[in-house]
């Protein structure tokens, strides 16, 4: 499904919810029973606390409830969010445009459109990195065959 597909499918859908990055993960906690420390989720993430204490100064996670004694406590959802902020870095999106668009998801649903373009550029520039790694995969695909080529003539050239 395409991007506009999929917008044209959730603004037809009122119920649709989006489920970030993709289904979750087996390895969670049922809803209602989900707080998680720090530690687990860096644990559960490979991210290191200081990485997310620091996504949540910048703003690029939403607020993180804490316990009785101060200690952040993250619900699933928290790791939904890890989840697609982690795919958004592979994408190579700079991290003002991940703060932005998580800014943009925090202001609600009139941010649809905005949302939509910053991901419709994002998708564009992961294309266009393809394409990048594509031409230099052939390079290297090239590469190799001449070295295959040569050893075969050395070894040929040898037993000779």
């Amino acid at each position: 499904m395409t991007v506009m597909e999929t917008t044209a499918a959730a603004t037809a859908t009122a119920t649709r919810t989006d489920s970030c990055a993709g289904p979750p993960r087996q390895d969670r906690r049922p809803d209602g029973e989900d707080r998680y420390t720090i530690s687990e989720v860096a644990a559960l993430t490979g991210l290191s606390a200081h990485t997310l204490r620091w996504y949540e100064r910048i703003g690029l996670m939403p607020h993180i409830d804490r316990s009785h004694t101060g200690q952040r406590r993250y619900r699933n959802r928290d790791l939904d969010w890890l989840d697609l902020v982690g795919k958004l870095r592979l994408t190579g999106m700079p991290v003002a445009d991940m703060v932005r668009y998580a800014e943009l998801v925090r202001e609600g649903d009139h941010t649809y459109t905005e949302r939509f373009e910053l991901l419709k550029q994002t998708r564009q520039d992961v294309l266009a990195r393809i394409a990048e790694l594509q031409g230099t995969l052939a390079v290297l695909d090239r590469k190799i065959d001449f070295y295959a080529d040569a050893g075969r003539a050395l070894a040929s050239e040898r037993s000779s």
